[in-house]
Parts: structure tokens; sequence; C-alpha cells
């Protein structure tokens, strides 16, 4: 019989699970980590994220369903349309400065893990 401590457990792995489904692509990681620096036009982002043309757009338009990306349109000749972060998508970057950290730390070439 499951009791309250793995109901907690279970609602507490969920949310990171959701959160994980709403970012947790390659592609979606990239664009949004890649967008912490600010505005930037599409093919800004193609040229730094490698994405091609058909994935950034589909992950673009994935992120601004989702709420994290915004898209701004300037219809003077030449059109151009340009993405930036939302509230909700500028939120994640302590999340990607946390990830970094850990990344370094227990990444790197030479990590040696302490004595116990």
């Amino acid at each position: 019989m499951p009791s309250a401590t793995d109901d907690r457990y279970s609602e507490e792995a969920c949310f990171v699970i959701d959160s994980l489904e709403q970012i947790g692509s390659q592609w979606r990681l990239i664009v949004l980590h890649d967008l912490q620096d600010g505005e930037k036009r599409f093919n800004e982002l193609k040229r730094s994220t490698g994405a091609s043309s058909r994935t950034l757009s589909r992950v673009l338009d994935d992120l601004r369903e989702t709420g994290f990306v915004h898209r701004r349109v300037e219809e003077d000749a030449p059109i151009a349309t340009y993405y930036s972060l939302t509230e909700k998508g500028r939120s994640l970057c302590p999340v990607f400065d946390e990830i970094e950290a850990w990344a370094e730390r227990w990444l790197g070439e030479s990590v040696v893990e302490p004595d116990a």
C-alpha cells in the first residue's frame, strides 16, 4: 500500500518529468540556452545553433506554444523576424547556470570522486 511519502515523491517526480518534457529535447535546450544572450533573428539562431531551417522552425514554434519564446516581426523591407525569451524562458537562466556548474564539476576530464 503506497504511503503519503510515496505519493509526495511521485508528485515531485512528476513535476520534474513534466518540466523536462517541455524543455528537454536537445534542440529546445540549445535554442533556449542560445537566446539567453538576447534577441536574435532566425538566421542568427540557425548559424549559432547549427540547426537546420526545418528543425529550428519546428523548435521555435514549440517554444512559442509553451510560452518560453516570444516572436516579433518587423514589417519593413526586408521583413525581419526576431526571437527572444519570455519571462518564463528567462526564468530558466539560473537553471542553466546550475547545470553548467554541475557539469564543470562532474563531467570534466579529470573528475576524481572524493573519498567517502
